[in-house]
């Protein structure tokens, strides 16, 4: 296990800890509060799926040239690991908590499976990211996107700023 994965792996051991040693109404509570941020992730989910979707796994995924997938290329802020940690299943984290001890030998991410992100709620940088290709391709052609897409950006800061 390189510093990446042993960093990832404490931080998600004391995400699942806590969240095993607190009670249910409390864990109810946290869930309830992510409510609005889980809507705002189904908004850039069905966004990415309509505009970017095709083009991304066609021109990325499939001909292995992501960069937004490379090796310990992510940055995962512990707030993505605590929301990921409350909507996930315990056989969700377990996976997680396994591959993160396995070495990584390859050029790409970590979390990386055969289906694609190993995460229930993708960190907030991955799902955010849209390399210049993919944005020049899909903009050109669709400039209203770029507008939806610029709102979804503001809206992100509502959940990620410092103070949030």
């Amino acid at each position: 296990m390189d510093e990446y994965q042993k960093e990832q792996f404490n931080a998600l051991s004391m995400v699942r800890k806590h969240l095993a040693s607190i009670s249910a109404p409390e864990r109810l509570k946290l869930s309830n509060a992510l409510t609005d941020y889980l809507l705002f992730r189904d908004k850039v989910n069905t966004f990415l799926a309509g505009h970017f979707a095709q083009i991304c796994t066609q021109k990325c995924y499939q001909s292995k040239l992501s960069a937004c997938c490379s090796r310990e290329g992510i940055i995962t802020f512990f707030a993505d690991v605590v929301v990921n940690a409350i909507v996930s299943e315990k056989l969700q984290i377990e996976t997680l908590l396994t591959v993160l001890k396995k070495t990584n030998e390859g050029f790409k991410c970590i979390y990386l499976g055969e289906k694609g992100c190993l995460w229930r709620i993708k960190p907030i940088v991955c799902e955010m990211f849209l390399c210049d290709q993919a944005i020049k391709a899909v903009f050109d052609e669709k400039p209203h996107a770029h507008e939806e897409w610029k709102s979804l950006e503001q809206e992100r800061k509502l959940f990620t700023w410092p103070d949030q």
